[in-house]
């Protein structure tokens, strides 16, 4: 029985230590934990999330770079989905932040050496590309996409 117990703790501990994350900002540590998944690469693909004391411990750590309780209970205050989800096909997803973007798909001039952004991301209403700058979003929004819809958007 003990050993059972045993095991069962070092599997949590080890789970825990290696937990999924998917960041919601483009501050260091701005990350919450994955929960759950569903129907990953579909029409109806979603991820479950959980803003935890560890993930906000990480921002406080690694972008404030001071770990106070005020710091920790101000990080948790920060209002986000529990959820994200895609529609694979069409390209249209929905933010940690809440915000809607559609997929377009590869950039036919980008230019590996610097020249554009690989792919094209724009608000779901449409308008221009996001231009790539952390200001515009674009890497975590390519990047809640691409764990939603790997196969759309490859690494």
């Amino acid at each position: 029985m003990r050993i059972a117990a045993t095991i069962g703790v070092l599997l949590l501990i080890g789970t825990a230590a290696h937990a999924e994350t998917l960041y919601y900002g483009s501050r260091a540590g701005m990350e919450v934990t994955v929960v759950s998944k569903s129907n990953i690469g579909s029409t109806h693909a979603k991820i479950g999330t959980k803003h935890t004391k560890a993930n906000a411990t990480a921002f406080c750590r690694e972008y404030v770079g001071k770990v106070t309780p005020k710091c920790v209970a101000d990080e948790l205050k920060v209002e986000l989905l529990p959820e994200i989800s895609a529609n694979c096909q069409t390209g249209k997803f929905i933010t940690l932040n809440g915000q809607g973007y559609q997929f377009l798909g590869a950039n036919p001039q980008y230019d590996p050496t610097g020249g554009g952004t690989e792919y094209l991301l724009t608000d779901a209403g449409g308008g221009d590309p996001l231009d790539g700058t952390s200001a515009s979003g674009y890497d975590v929004a390519l990047d809640q996409f691409r764990a939603l819809c790997p196969n759309r958007a490859r690494k």
